[in-house]
């Protein structure tokens, strides 16, 4: 299975928006209130807003398999208020609207998502690749567990809002620091799994 990544473009949007109603519904059928006007998300519209301004400045990505989208995620160096420190922000690349087609869940797509991220963050000389989870979506931090992040902390009360979950994981564990070293010397980028 080849899994390739490429910048989205505008015309992504509508893809993206489907991505999210499509995990909005699948999440909701489970119990959880993620990304639902119920449980405080933001509403289609809004997050239509939010992903068009990143796909203007060339922050969101698609995941392919064999050509056909799987997956997107968005990566800059910005969050929501209150919830990562000016000195954490100047130090990583933050992950947002990471979704998975479900078409293709259980394919690992979010790994290689986050190992994009992480290529993202060495190449703009940042540690750390963190984010924000929803906060009462326990499956969600097990996943981030499983992929590598650590639970730094609950943001809230500094933080409004229903994702106050911060995890984080340093860049240079995706490939050590001696790949990383030789990485910047070249200035190319390594290959991950």
């Amino acid at each position: 299975m080849t899994v390739g990544m490429r910048p989205a473009t505008l015309g992504d949007l509508p893809l993206i928006c489907r991505l999210r109603v499509q995990r909005t519904a699948w999440l909701t059928a489970r119990g959880s209130d993620q990304w639902s006007v119920a449980g405080q998300g933001r509403p289609i519209e809004v997050f239509a807003g939010a992903v068009g301004r990143a796909l203007d400045r060339g922050e969101t990505w698609i995941a392919e398999v064999e050509g056909e989208p799987a997956g997107t995620i968005t990566v800059n160096h910005r969050s929501d208020p209150g919830l990562w420190t000016p000195r954490e922000l100047s130090e990583s690349m933050i992950v947002h609207f990471m979704i998975v087609d479900l078409h293709f869940a259980g394919l690992r797509i979010g790994d290689r998502m986050l190992a994009h991220a992480a290529r993202l963050a060495d190449q703009n000389h940042r540690d750390w690749v963190r984010l924000d989870a929803w906060t009462a979506n326990r499956h969600l931090h097990d996943y981030y567990r499983r992929a590598g992040f650590v639970l730094a902390r609950i943001a809230a009360p500094r933080a409004a809002g229903p994702s106050c979950a911060l995890f984080e994981r340093r860049t240079d564990s995706w490939f050590g620091p001696a790949v990383r070293r030789q990485t910047h010397r070249r200035s190319g980028t390594p290959a991950l799994p």
